[in-house]
């Protein structure tokens, strides 16, 4: 009967420990931070799949306009520089550091894009073409998850800012996780305008009148 008795004992304190946590947002904390980290895995995932594009995309170029070295070492530079990175999204610094280089990345393969405006050839390249679709799926790929990352950050950041929730986060030490931010918000008001038509004539100076002939 006493052995009873204790195991009776310990299953009502686990039972009223259980139920202390979930009514104190623990559980709830800790969906909302696995919703975090899948949503992180897919950011990762589009990422990677942009970075592998780029070794066909740089050969396929390389094929028709071999002389542009210096875009084409920007981008495989800027691919080195992303893969070299061993992020960590709970790190601001960390984060920060990968979107900079992502952001590297995405400026150097859309100058390589511009420069390719400039080949007919390589245009009609069947191969380039499929590298343009899927590039451009992938940078959409991009956007959508990021976007949904942004908002898992910000409904578990929200969420463990509130009373009485904050102070199991406390507890047991969950904190507000970084989020990715604008680098430059004004820019990003305006969609990018790109003119490959040839450069305006330079505007003619008005003509000077001329002087009357005097009465001689």
């Amino acid at each position: 009967m006493p052995r009873f008795a204790g195991t009776l004992a310990r299953i009502l304190v686990l039972a009223l420990a259980a139920s202390l946590l979930g009514g104190c947002g623990y559980n709830t904390i800790q969906q909302k931070d696995e919703a975090v980290k899948a949503a992180w895995s897919q950011v990762l995932n589009v990422y990677k799949r942009r970075a592998d594009l780029v070794p066909n995309l740089v050969a396929t170029v390389r094929g028709y306009a071999s002389h542009e070295q210096q875009v084409l070492t920007q981008v495989t530079e800027a691919r080195a520089r992303v893969g070299s990175i061993n992020v960590n999204a709970d790190d601001p610094a960390s984060l920060a550091q990968f979107q900079q280089a992502q952001g590297q990345l995405q400026s150097a393969i859309g100058r390589l894009l511009v420069v390719s405006e400039n080949y007919p050839q390589l245009k009609a390249d069947q191969n380039f073409l499929q590298l343009q679709a899927q590039l451009e799926g992938t940078e959409n790929r991009i956007t959508v998850e990021r976007q949904r990352y942004i908002q898992a950050v910000q409904d578990y950041n929200t969420y463990i800012r509130q009373f009485p929730t904050n102070l199991t986060a406390m507890v047991f030490g969950y904190k507000p996780k970084p989020n990715f931010s604008v680098e430059n918000e004004a820019r990003i008001q305006e969609a990018p305008k790109v003119d490959f038509g040839p450069p305006a004539a330079p505007s003619q100076p008005a003509p000077q009148p001329q002087p009357a002939p005097g009465n001689g």
